[in-house]
């Protein structure tokens, strides 16, 4: 995914997309490969979009398609994918029937898109997004942009996902992580096909105890197997631990 705007890299406005995407995945199994913020800057935006577009089959993007001169993003779009920017005859008609004469001169630009471009409906103020090549661009106002993002996945990926994949871990108290760096390459090589996450959390004046959020995520028969050895293998090593998620 990619958050676009100034705003967000000048701590203005608080990106608020990243977990609403995070939980949107995960309930159908999927998981975000990266996440990157990019300013309003053209060049950038055209590099970040092609790279994206190369490394991914579905990108979900947010920010920079009003009319506004900071708002690149529709033009960057263009430019990445190599097509004219066209008014969209469509996204023109929903424009001009929301805002009346008031969509001219400006805001009916915003209905400029890259040419071939599929829309994505706007329930909260009929201004649409955009599709492009399996590249999703939404408003950055999370209000509208995440009803539009459940209207992608339900239309584009309603048949996508992995109702297998599982993540599971337990907190191990009282441990660093050099303590558990043997068991935890005992684990990643008896099981290479999951993946290990340790996630310390530094004591605190209301939780002074050392602790450390440690798990595994993959096939969910796996994980539940490997999980098993692993907490077997925190007691073997003397220390305590509690359930996790």
């Amino acid at each position: 995914m990619l958050v676009i705007g100034d705003e967000v890299l000048s701590g203005r406005r608080q990106d608020r997309h990243l977990p609403a995407v995070i939980e949107r995945l995960g309930a159908r199994g999927l998981r975000l490969s990266w996440a990157r913020l990019v300013g309003d800057d053209m060049q950038l935006l055209v590099q970040n979009l092609r790279e994206a577009q190369a490394a991914a089959e579905a990108v979900f993007c947010f920010g920079g398609i009003g009319a506004t001169p900071d708002d690149l993003t529709r033009e960057a779009a263009a430019r990445a994918f190599d097509r004219p920017l066209l008014r969209h005859p469509e996204a023109e008609t929903l424009i001009v029937g929301q805002f009346g004469a008031e969509a001219f001169p400006h805001r009916v630009r915003m209905a400029d898109l890259p040419k071939g471009a599929e829309l994505i409906p706007n329930p909260y103020n009929n201004v649409p997004g955009f599709s492009v090549g399996g590249m999703h661009f939404m408003p950055g106002f999370p209000q509208m942009a995440h009803a539009m993002l459940d209207w992608v996945l339900a239309q584009h990926y309603a048949h996508v996902g992995d109702a297998e994949y599982a993540e599971q871990a337990l907190w191990v108290w009282d441990a660093t992580e050099s303590q558990l760096l043997d068991l935890m390459r005992e684990l990643t090589a008896r099981y290479p096909t999951l993946k290990l996450f340790s996630l310390p959390v530094l004591p605190t004046e209301h939780q002074p105890r050392r602790r450390i959020e440690l798990g595994l995520k993959g096939a969910r028969e796996v994980v539940e197997t490997a999980m098993a050895d692993l907490a077997a293998g925190i007691q073997a090593l003397g220390f305590s631990w509690t359930g996790g998620t």
